[in-house]
């Protein structure tokens, strides 16, 4: 293991996490929250200082850079790394405190800051796999960050080793970093003409080996409900309670088959991830999720339904449910061409990894980017326990994930 590399990607990663970039849905700026900025412009920075070209922080909050061509394959397709800087909303980001365990011996590790969670190998099998690696984990108090700024990380190691090293053969390459990937906005902004690629990556994936071409197709939902408000002393035949109708809708809906902790496999859900209100209004969020464009329209007929049935039985109220596509499964674009896919497997078996291809139950930009007519594949980066105190990486794992990236633009080098 090339130890540039890994010391690089150590003191990167290890900078980026203590930055504070959760994001906010409930925003409707660009990035939703300014401290995103922070580690943008951190970025933009870094990029200049490694000589990359083209660097620039967009007015929509992302970082776009380019890496020249090597002389000789200006021609060859331009290929886009992307990853976001992110973190997710459910858990904090704020005072994160990494730890680096070196040579991790195979012992659960327990976190200082509170020491009821503990990273068992006996129940986290992709950790016994890790002995002797150098494991990043948080403190317990916070998530660690590495979902995704290990991808962050992996990036701009890239970067710095393409450019560092001239005579590895590669086209041009893209870099971008894009905000707002955890509440589904990451590229919401990003034009194709701005990104300049011919064929996408997103660094956004769990252990190694890891390659998607198969995610979730995607609908948020928010059912408004609209009650009769009186003082409850008075309220016998009048008062119309908005929250009962929102605990009606909830109930009616599948409680054992169709959420999120009762399925796995290909089986989607209807999740309800957010409710709040008061006895007149009341507000249930709900994500919708399916491989097949028939199962999330299903979902979302079944989410319509109910609460029809709900405002039926209580004509007083007003009941309104409205669904918003966010992506669709990356496959039924990716099916028609299949050379971004292949390539990645023959980089990752160059590099000795057996390639992991599975669907994943989520989505990436790439999603969103594939379905706008830029393939974009995900490949691991090692992160695993991503939104919650268990969070952990191996430096590593991110090394190889390094390593396949550049086998993988010389691969692209010899290709029209």
């Amino acid at each position: 293991m090339n130890e540039t590399i890994l010391h690089d990607l150590e003191s990167r990663f290890l900078r980026y996490v203590q930055i504070d970039t959760q994001s906010d849905e409930r925003s409707d700026t660009a990035p939703s929250t300014a401290k995103q900025l922070d580690l943008l412009r951190l970025l933009e920075a870094e990029l200049n200082e490694l000589g990359a070209s083209d660097v620039r922080l967009t007015d929509y909050g992302c970082v776009l850079a380019t890496i020249p061509a090597t002389p000789g394959h200006e021609r060859a397709p331009v290929v886009a790394f992307l990853a976001h800087v992110d973190t997710a909303p459910q858990f904090s980001g704020t005072g994160v405190k990494p730890l680096v365990h070196r040579n991790y011996n195979g012992a659960p590790i327990v976190l200082p800051d509170d020491p009821s969670q503990v990273l068992d190998p006996a129940q986290l099998p992709y950790l016994a796999q890790k002995i002797g690696e150098d494991i990043i984990t948080a403190s317990g108090a916070t998530l660690l960050g590495a979902d995704d700024k290990a991808g962050v990380a992996i990036c701009m190691t890239l970067t710095r080793h393409l450019l560092q090293n001239p005579q590895m053969p590669h086209g041009p390459v893209r870099i971008c970093f894009t905000p707002d990937e955890e509440i589904g906005r990451g590229v919401a902004h990003l034009s194709l003409a701005d990104l300049a690629a011919n064929v996408g990556y997103t660094l956004d994936g769990g252990e190694v080996g890891e390659l998607v071409y198969e995610s979730w197709s995607a609908d948020k939902a928010v059912v408004k409900i609209t009650g009769v408000s009186i003082h409850p002393g008075y309220a016998r035949d009048k008062l119309v309670n908005a929250l009962h109708l929102a605990a009606t809708i909830v109930m009616t809906l599948p409680q054992h088959t169709r959420t999120p902790e009762t399925t796995d496999g290909r089986n989607g859900f209807i999740h309800l991830y957010r409710m709040s209100g008061d006895a007149a209004e009341a507000e249930l969020h709900f994500i919708l999720r399916d491989f097949e464009r028939e199962g999330l329209v299903a979902h979302g007929e079944l989410l319509q339904a109910v609460c029809r049935a709900v405002a039926l039985g209580e004509p007083r109220a007003r009941v309104e449910c409205a669904i918003t596509p966010q992506y669709r499964n990356m496959r039924y674009w990716l099916e028609d061409d299949m050379r971004p896919v292949e390539l990645a497997r023959q980089a990752m078996e160059e590099a000795g990894i057996t390639p992991i291809m599975q669907p994943i139950r989520g989505g990436t930009d790439g999603s969103r980017l594939t379905e706008m007519g830029l393939p974009t594949p995900n490949l691991f980066t090692g992160m695993q326990e991503f939104h919650g105190p268990l969070e952990w990486v191996s430096v590593h794992d991110m090394a190889k994930a390094v390593e396949v990236c550049a086998n993988l633009v010389q691969r692209w080098a010899n290709e029209r």
